[in-house]
């Protein structure tokens, strides 16, 4: 979801040389997006029917300039691959300065309720506008 939603967001902003992607440390490669996803996707306008899920690895990393986790354990699978130095954590990432947002990841709603992937995707979506805020000042369209 937050790939889907920062493609939207890049594309309103007139982005065109950012790139996004986005891969698991526990996908299954051609895996489609799960049910919950595909329904909250929807219902906010965007289309994961053509979605495949990648798997973290050493090669997809190094053609990222940054890399932004979920979760601490990904981090850790991140500098565990050797791209640590280019990775932060989603909420970290958005709340520079302070020490401890209060948030610690992104809760992940994989085989819970519609209602939690909406609340997933509604976190994303603030995430994924302040990260792109922060990346502003040093992107040019």
């Amino acid at each position: 979801m937050a790939e889907a939603i920062a493609r939207r967001r890049i594309e309103e902003l007139g982005w065109s040389q950012v790139e996004v992607g986005s891969a698991g440390v526990g996908a299954f490669d051609g895996s489609p997006a799960s049910g919950g996803a595909l329904r909250t996707a929807a219902r906010n306008g965007l289309d994961l029917s053509a979605h495949e899920a990648n798997l973290v690895t050493r090669e997809l990393l190094e053609s990222a300039h940054l890399i932004l986790t979920m979760s601490a354990s990904h981090l850790a699978r991140v500098a565990e691959l050797g791209a640590g130095e280019r990775a932060a954590l989603i909420t970290d990432f958005t709340s520079p300065g302070d020490a401890d947002p209060g948030w610690g990841g992104v809760p992940d709603p994989i085989g819970g309720s519609d209602e939690e992937y909406g609340q997933t995707f509604r976190v994303l979506e603030g995430l994924v506008r302040r990260a792109l805020e922060r990346l502003e000042a040093v992107v040019t369209p």
